[in-house]
């Protein structure tokens, strides 16, 4: 058994009923078997895929808090610190019911070498736990984070590990969050990313992860031929990444007909109304039937169906294992030339390996939706000088920092003969990195 298939195996039997940590580390085990293969014996020694792929401490505990009625309620809530190989950890807190262990995990592991392609010095974590902020009001919101943050605070810091937003902690939450960590440690760092503007937080953050996903597009689209501009665009979601990809690839010249949400999806052929679609989600945090019922040339529809969409390009921007197989038929049949995923693993194993096998441009979301951490790593920049840059710097930078993720995926990719598949490629770049980091520091 070849030294990959040794350590799959052992992260499946130490590691069970996680199937999305389990998928995360296949996908990422079989890509960089070229690399793993060349390297087996002096990686086989120092046990380094055995180090990659079990984190440097996971943190499960419990967030008692108070609602309204005075019922007390108690959730689960994790921090994995997976790998501070190349600087802090770096990653989001998310607040939802699906929030497990394995998921955290999974959503870690991919942080690793997502972060180390930004070429910033972040290491890989992430965090979260099962509470629902929606249908919740602001003091409840409050009382969850405020717990929350009590315990986490112990653990955290500007030069130790920096969380940030992710589905669910929006500005709001980070807020409270920031301000019971100053409250307890008595310290004004910048120990959250994604913070408000008036204390702490940078310009273009919200925009950040979906114009960069539109910045790595165009240029995968360049090195391949074609011209965004002109090109129908279907994207899932209607949170912030689906939102200003929808902005920037519209501003690119692109048509963008689809946007979802977790109740149903809408088609419209003249293009999505952005101003609508942003009164709907960001100020009135509605269901996608008011744009419908709004707008004329739009339709609504219950339940999943983005994909079946006639168009060029597809940006998957809502959650993992969106995009399924009968999903990536679908696209070919319409002549799909381009996915890029804004989500994190939107897109299934076999569904991946069918696109690519069709010629479909395909960037894995480790690198195409890695402008959001690389500008919460230039907030903490701004945080570590006392600076607010302004909008057109920090776009300028992640434009920058995008632009170099795919010239390095696409180099990597050519140099152990894979031209084209861009999750090798990716994967290679994040990893040859982080083991260089880990090699030189030693069996630690």
């Amino acid at each position: 058994m070849s030294y990959v298939d040794e350590v799959y195996s052992m992260v499946v039997e130490k590691n069970p009923a996680q199937p999305e940590f389990h998928q995360a580390v296949k996908e990422v085990l079989e890509s960089l078997r070229p690399v793993i293969d060349a390297n087996e014996e002096k990686y086989r020694k120092d046990a380094l895929l055995e180090r990659i792929v079990t984190p440097e401490r996971q943190l499960l505990f419990r967030v008692p808090w108070v609602d309204d009625q005075g019922q007390v309620h108690v959730n689960n809530a994790f921090r994995v610190q997976f790998n501070g190989a190349i600087g802090p950890y770096k990653g989001g807190l998310r607040l939802h019911p699906s929030v497990n262990l394995g998921i955290i995990k999974f959503l870690g592991f991919e942080q690793i070498f997502k972060n180390s392609l930004t070429g910033l010095p972040i290491g890989g974590g992430k965090g979260g736990a099962d509470f629902d902020p929606k249908g919740r009001s602001d003091r409840e919101v409050m009382a969850f984070c405020q717990s929350f943050m009590t315990e986490l605070c112990k653990y955290i810091g500007a030069d130790t590990d920096v969380p940030a937003g992710d589905i669910g902690t929006g500005a709001r939450e980070i807020g409270y969050m920031f301000g019971q960590y100053k409250r307890i440690r008595g310290v004004y760092e910048g120990v959250l990313t994604g913070k408000g503007l008036s204390y702490g937080g940078s310009l273009a953050r919200k925009e950040a992860t979906g114009f960069g996903l539109l910045y790595l597009t165009e240029e995968m689209l360049k090195a391949n031929g074609h011209d965004i501009a002109g090109k129908t665009v279907v994207v899932s979601g209607s949170g912030n990444v689906a939102i200003y990809a929808a902005q920037k690839a519209q501003e690119l010249g692109a048509k963008v007909v689809t946007a979802s949400d977790s109740t149903g999806w809408i088609y419209d052929p003249e293009g999505i109304d952005l101003e609508l679609l942003k009164e709907i989600k960001e100020v009135k945090r509605a269901r996608l039937t008011e744009y419908a019922a709004k707008r004329s040339s739009a339709h609504y529809h219950e339940g999943r169906g983005v994909w079946s969409v006639k168009c060029d390009i597809a940006l998957p921007c809502a959650t993992q294992n969106e995009l399924l197989l009968e999903d990536a038929k679908l696209l070919v049949a319409n002549g799909c030339i381009a996915v890029a995923e804004g989500a994190n693993m939107p897109t299934t194993m076999d569904a991946t390996e069918y696109l690519q096998a069709s010629k479909v441009l395909f960037a894995p979301g480790k690198a195409a939706n890695a402008g959001g951490v690389a500008t919460s790593a230039l907030e903490m920049s701004q945080n570590s000088e006392r600076l607010s840059w302004s909008f057109e710097e920090v776009d300028s930078q992640l434009k920058n920092i995008m632009i170099n993720i795919f010239r390095s995926l696409d180099q990597a990719a050519k140099e152990y003969g894979m031209a084209g598949n861009y999750v090798a490629g990716a994967n290679i770049a994040g990893f040859l990195k982080v083991a260089d980091a880990m090699t030189a520091q030693g069996i630690v």
